[in-house]
């Protein structure tokens, strides 16, 4: 909208109106520079850190060739001596890049090893393709209301609302949804194909078509942007680890930013290439006299002259320029059908952390009281834990922390603390009181409490009781630090503000504990990665979520002691679920083996050799078929995924075979014979191909691996088999 008024001014004080478009940000830029230099006092250890210099300038070479030929391809000509200069100016700055990358290793500006995670490369590439489909198409849309319909840059930038408004609601919608569930796979995938519908919509006015529509189209639009854009930024951070939550955020945004200004360029080549035949088609296949060629390049280059034409020149022109839009927009509609594509190959890695639900204050009042207090941390708490009296230098973070508003708590690690005799506060009716409870809402038992002042001083102590519950008596009106630990749980330490007047102060505590190991297989024992392992409490929620790595390891983060149901599910597996104990330290190891599925594999023979192509049905008790397939050319036939049980194997013929089987595990192999009774000998049909030889009996191979099979004396009676 800014933009809008902005371009609307031909100059501004002295400058060029089109360029406040950026300008406008210096001064915004300034403003929040200063206010994080005077809020943001964050402690931190300073530590020497290698910078990817090289490859920042690698970066560069790679690509600002290619932004330059993305701006400058239509005039220079998309195969023209300059373009091609920057085509291997760039490819030579890619390659330079994946070198210089590779060599630095944990210390690149891109680590390579994270587009080893499919999810965290899918999500580049998804989001390069929706950069291309969001910038290419949102582009079109003001040129659509500023030259077909005639409104000032102004005007359509408050007509581009609608848009912002679906993505705004998108955002909020997706966020609940992840919030909420802990899935978010499935919304990029919906958002691309909204963007996909709209594009198809958009592509379907007309020149002089109802305003609501298009605002209508630019919210639908809008919408399945709000789903996507966030939601792949928490996928790329979620693929990889913490300490690369930083590089993964800032490269989600760097690849759909490339691809928004590459799909500028090429949607507005589309556009431009299409408008003359476009325009010439509206006037009947012939442009009027004083309208040629190059008058038609000087209304492409300057279109604010089209609305003083006559109505009779104006509207096949703007019927031109409409149908040329048209053509973009298809275009960006298959580009968001690829992107949403790619989005169904995303792997959903289950989200690190789950935030727990937060506690139903009792009273308004109070609440409000403790907002500020719940908001703020103090790094300081290690300290202050491992001493009984602890020194000043500890102070100085405190105020530091006690400057600067976060918006959860940070858990301050600890070795050791001390144990120094507990004794519940007691004071004139001004305490902090509440509950200390875990990440899943129960209470913490006999949690230790600690109030200090900001000079880093003891000021008073309590304990929780069995229930979580605490009280602690602040000496005066004033701003504290409150500690608290337990048994098994990561250290919190919060800022507290007391007023003379009774606080309710709930806090969480993380467990400290972690559950290893290892998924092997039962027949071989060599790991399973890719597995997912799933943990889950008594009342069936669940507390923890990993998957294996090409090792078969896997490892849960934050788990307290108490009884747990370990799930561990992998492909070609039979699911496993075991019942564990973690202890008071928190920490257990346990390895998990999964058997492989059944596979039931035989030939299907008749008149002494193998029937290739032959339909081969297997189906359960009830009689639903579990799966079917055919044999090769030697008569084989497998079938894999089958779990414990007795089936009925069913060859196709006339009349079809049946033969059961009961499945144990592993390999079973159950042949199958196709051919009839002596008796019928007059009645036997020729021999014709698989599933058209007539057959009146069956009977299994005699005995393979343990197994006896009996053959079916009559036709169409069912044989059994017996496993060992």
């Amino acid at each position: 909208m800014l933009g809008g008024f902005f371009s609307d001014y031909d100059t501004l004080w002295g400058i060029d109106g089109w360029r406040w478009v950026f300008l406008v940000n210096v001064p915004i830029g300034v403003v929040a520079l200063a206010v994080v230099a005077k809020v943001l006092n964050v402690p931190h250890q300073r530590q020497k850190l290698n910078v990817d210099w090289w490859g920042a300038i690698a970066l560069a070479i790679c690509v600002v060739p290619l932004l330059i030929v993305a701006e400058q391809g239509r005039t220079w000509g998309w195969g023209s001596g300059n373009s091609v200069i920057c085509y291997a100016v760039g490819a030579v700055g890619l390659v330079l890049f994946i070198g210089v990358e590779y060599l630095m290793k944990d210390s690149a500006l891109i680590p390579l090893r994270l587009f080893k995670n499919s999810t965290f490369s899918v999500v580049m590439i998804g989001g390069f393709i929706v950069g291309i489909a969001m910038f290419g198409a949102i582009s079109m849309v003001p040129l659509y209301l500023q030259v077909v319909r005639g409104y000032s840059p102004t005007e359509a930038g408050l007509l581009m609302l609608p848009l912002v408004l679906g993505i705004m609601i998108g955002s909020m919608i997706s966020g609940q949804v992840v919030k909420r569930t802990g899935r978010y796979k499935i919304l990029p995938v919906v958002g691309t194909f909204l963007v996909t519908v709209g594009a198809l919509l958009y592509a379907q006015l007309h020149f002089d078509s109802a305003m609501w529509q298009v605002l209508a189209i630019g919210a639908l639009v809008g919408l399945g942007l709000g789903c996507c854009m966030q939601t792949l930024i928490i996928a790329a951070q979620n693929a990889g680890p913490r300490s690369d939550m930083g590089v993964s955020t800032a490269s989600a945004t760097f690849f759909r930013q490339v691809g928004g200004t590459l799909g500028v360029a090429v949607f507005l080549t589309i556009l431009f290439n299409l408008l003359p035949h476009k325009i010439t088609d509206a006037f009947g296949g012939h442009l009027p006299p004083g309208l040629d060629a190059g008058k038609l390049n000087q209304l492409q280059a300057n279109t604010a002259g089209i609305g003083a034409l006559p109505q009779q020149i104006k509207d096949p022109i703007l019927i031109g320029f409409t149908n040329s839009m048209h053509g973009v927009f298809y275009a960006a509609a298959g580009v968001a059908l690829l992107a949403c594509i790619v989005m169904m190959f995303m792997k959903e890695i289950p989200l690190q952390d789950a935030s727990a639900p937060a506690p139903a204050p009792k009273d308004p009042v109070e609440t409000a009281e403790a907002e500020w207090a719940e908001n703020q941390v103090w790094e300081g708490a290690a300290q202050a834990l491992s001493e009984p009296e602890p020194v000043l230098a500890a102070a100085a973070a405190g105020r530091h922390a006690a400057a600067n508003g976060h918006e959860s708590h940070r858990i301050a690690e600890v070795s050791a603390m001390t144990n120094t005799p507990v004794v519940n506060s007691h004071g004139s009716g001004h305490a902090i009181g509440g509950q200390v409870q875990r990440a899943d809402g129960r209470p913490v038992a006999g949690a230790a409490l600690t109030l200090i002042d900001q000079r880093g001083h003891q000021v008073s102590r309590a304990t929780g009781d069995s229930g979580g519950r605490y009280s602690i008596e602040p000496p005066g009106a004033g701003n504290y630090v409150l500690i608290v630990s337990a048994n098994g749980h990561q250290p919190a330490a919060v800022n507290v503000t007391a007023d003379g007047r009774t606080q309710r102060l709930d806090l969480t505590l993380q467990g400290s504990g972690e559950l290893s190991g290892m998924v092997r297989t039962t027949v071989t024992g060599q790991p399973l990665a890719g597995a997912t392992v799933t943990l889950t409490d008594l009342r069936g929620e669940v507390v923890g979520a990993a998957v294996t790595d090409e090792s078969g390891n896997y490892l849960c983060h934050g788990v307290v002691s108490g009884t747990y149901t370990l799930v561990a599910v992998a492909e070609h597996m039979r699911p496993s679920a075991t019942a564990l104990v973690v202890p008071d330290s928190g920490l257990l190891h346990h390895d998990i083996e999964l058997s492989p599925m059944a596979v039931l594999t035989g030939t299907v023979l008749a008149d002494g050799g193998a029937v290739p192509d032959a339909e081969v049905t297997v189906l359960d008790r009830s009689g639903t078929p579990i799966g079917t397939t055919r044999t090769d050319e030697n008569g084989q036939y497998v079938l894999t995924d089958l779990s414990e049980g007795e089936y009925t194997v069913v060859a196709r013929g006339y009349p079809p075979v049946t033969s059961r089987v009961a499945v144990g595990g592993g390999e079973v192999e159950h042949d199958v014979r196709l051919g009839y009774d002596d008796g019928d000998e007059g009645e036997r049909p020729a021999a014709g191909p698989a599933g058209v030889a007539g057959t009146n009996g069956a009977a299994t191979n005699g005995e393979r691996n343990g197994v006896r099979h009996n053959g079916v004396e009559p036709s169409g009676v069912d044989q059994n088999t017996e496993l060992s």
